[in-house]
């Protein structure tokens, strides 16, 4: 790649557009439903809206919004765990800045800094173990999550603190592992997916391999994406071809950023400082397997959970909100009731309408929001009116 402006030419665009219009019309003839792709990643689900990729597809075609964003599958309690930590005195609390706004059941850790606890935002977690170092009586801690794709930098940090002695320094560890999220999905009575696009920026790290269960196993297409938006067309002509073709591979559209065999200097600092957790629980996908991280032992001083004793109280979340179903890809973003209304950027209910990759964040802001809400209308009024025939 030499310009952007590569993955952006509208006459190439033009091209797949009819192409995959061509595929998917032979391949939903005589089916009751539409080809359902699941964009796993919640950067493809925010290009998407961002170019307007989804209404330029024909009907047959229906993009499924994935649990790829991980700000927005941490539930409640972990939000609740942080909180607690922001009041312990002395203490000073870092985070990415998406994560400042993620609702608990009480308060977000916005509102705690609000309050007056020392809860600072950052880049990096070297960001964090900087802070450490700058103030040597006072423990520092990094809220760390993330999928594979931030783990690596959280890794090396640690590996950093140990070579410089920085031992005023911790994570509140909550990073979390893509495959078992997706075979959880895979097995989801609620969901007939006929393919996948498969996650960029963790494949860069995690490589191809990993999603071969997908194509073995419950035969179905996955295709490792770009996020540009001939990236993502291509990567779904693809997707749509293996399906033409009769075929079930993973193959890779993002070959100019992911290796087969992935980031081998990333792939070893996980491996030394993290373990996989028994169980972990997800916002809307409930406890999943070996889908979270911990430290390991030589580490342990480095582990926030185990030097102040978090309890991680499980919480529900308002029964108002539904990005479980969203995150699930069992309803679109609209379709839940508080959408626009009592959730929105500036007073959301759930982190998918807080977080940069979240589906909701990305429906409101690039989506048509006056447009839901005439069509909300509409449907009550359809539905009024038949209740009140049969009456």
């Amino acid at each position: 790649m030499k310009y952007v402006d590569e993955f952006r030419d509208p006459e190439k665009a033009r091209t797949l557009l009819k192409e995959i219009t061509g595929l998917s019309a032979r391949l939903q003839r005589g089916k009751a439903r539409p080809l359902q792709i699941m964009e796993v990643c919640g950067g493809h689900t925010h290009a998407i809206f961002r170019y307007g990729i989804e209404t330029m597809l024909p009907d047959e075609i229906e993009l499924v919004h994935g649990p790829g964003c991980p700000v927005c599958v941490l539930p409640m309690g972990r939000v609740d765990d942080c909180v607690k930590l922001t009041e312990i005195p002395g203490l000073i609390f870092t985070t990415f800045g998406d994560a400042m706004r993620v609702p608990g059941s009480k308060k977000s850790l916005l509102q705690a800094r609000s309050e007056g606890a020392d809860v600072r935002m950052v880049y990096s977690p070297l960001d964090a173990l900087r802070i450490a170092q700058e103030n040597p009586d006072k423990e520092v801690v990094f809220f760390a999550l993330g999928f594979e794709t931030t783990m690596p930098s959280t890794a090396m940090t640690v590996l950093r603190a140990e070579a410089e002695g920085t031992t005023n320094f911790s994570l509140f560890c909550n990073h979390i592992t893509i495959i078992p999220t997706v075979k959880a999905i895979l097995d989801s009575p609620e969901l007939e997916l006929d393919g996948f696009l498969g996650p960029g920026h963790v494949s860069m790290v995690i490589g191809n391999a990993p999603y071969e269960f997908i194509a073995e196993q419950y035969g179905k297409p996955i295709v490792v994406a770009g996020f540009e938006p001939l990236d993502i067309l291509h990567a779904l002509w693809m997707v749509l071809k293996q399906l033409d073709e009769g075929r079930s591979e993973v193959e890779n559209q993002y070959a100019r950023v992911v290796p087969r065999g992935g980031n081998p200097v990333a792939l070893d600092a996980i491996g030394k400082v993290f373990e996989l957790r028994e169980f972990f629980e997800w916002r809307g996908l409930g406890s999943i397997d070996h889908s979270g991280v911990r430290m390991r032992k030589p580490y342990e001083i480095y582990d926030a959970e185990k030097k102040f004793a978090i309890r991680s109280i499980r919480i529900a979340d308002p029964k108002s909100c539904q990005c479980g179903e969203v995150l699930k890809g069992v309803i679109k973003p609209w379709e839940c009731k508080v959408f626009g209304t009592a959730c929105t950027p500036e007073t959301p209910l759930g982190a998918l309408m807080v977080s940069s990759e979240g589906a909701c964040a990305a429906y409101y802001q690039f989506g048509d929001v006056e447009k839901i809400h005439a069509k909300r209308a509409e449907i009550k009024s359809a539905e009024a009116l038949v209740a009140g025939t049969r009456s």
